[in-house]
């Protein structure tokens, strides 16, 4: 057997390689639709629990799906939409909240990874009618445009003052750069982080 004979063996072309793609494609969805075989056979494994928490300020218990970020479960399930979904991966920071005092991204968790927890999203900053001092500080500074990434901006901004990395700009642009500001505000951000002492 010469080496072209031998090649022309192991060579698929295009339309082999496509018809042989739709044909096992063919047989997998033929499968699914079995009996016991079902398009919801994951969700029919799914269960759900009840989560206890402290919500900003609030005792809470909330009735989940296992598999439900903290993210979800604060927007869809506690009716706190104020903390935002952005890329749902956790590159841009949107979603940021304070649980245990801690800033973290609520997308990348599990609710029922935080049975206990105390939490805190943009909404429960307010006290008796009067903003945060960052909050606040946002306003005068001009530290938004469309406001979509400001509350998470702003839950990593009390972070970033608690942690003690407020110290300079640099350090500020440093500590807070996990948060992405797509108005690129983040001049007038820093100033306001800035400008508050503590959180």
């Amino acid at each position: 057997m010469n080496e072209n004979q031998s090649d022309s063996q192991f060579t698929v072309n295009r339309r082999t390689f496509v018809g042989t793609t739709v044909a096992i494609g063919g047989v997998v969805a033929t499968v699914t639709m079995l009996p016991g075989c079902s398009e919801d056979a994951a969700t029919d494994v799914a269960e759900s629990t009840v989560v206890r928490l402290r919500i900003n300020g609030e005792d809470r218990e909330i009735d989940v799906d296992t598999r439900t970020s903290l993210l979800d479960m604060l927007r869809e399930r506690a009716g706190l939409p104020g903390t935002k979904k952005g890329c749902d991966q956790g590159a841009c920071g949107a979603c940021t909240i304070l649980v245990d005092g801690a800033r973290i991204n609520s997308c990348l968790t599990l609710a029922v990874m935080h049975e206990g927890s105390d939490i805190v999203t943009i909404e429960g900053l307010e006290r008796d009618g009067r903003l945060h001092p960052l909050q606040q500080a946002f306003i005068d500074d001009d530290g938004f445009q469309c406001g979509f990434c400001t509350p998470g901006q702003i839950m990593s901004g009390i972070g970033c003052i608690r942690e003690g990395h407020n110290g300079s700009p640099e350090e500020i642009r440093e500590w807070m750069s996990g948060n992405i500001c797509r108005c690129g505000a983040y001049t007038n951000i820093v100033t306001a982080v800035s400008s508050v002492q503590e959180a």
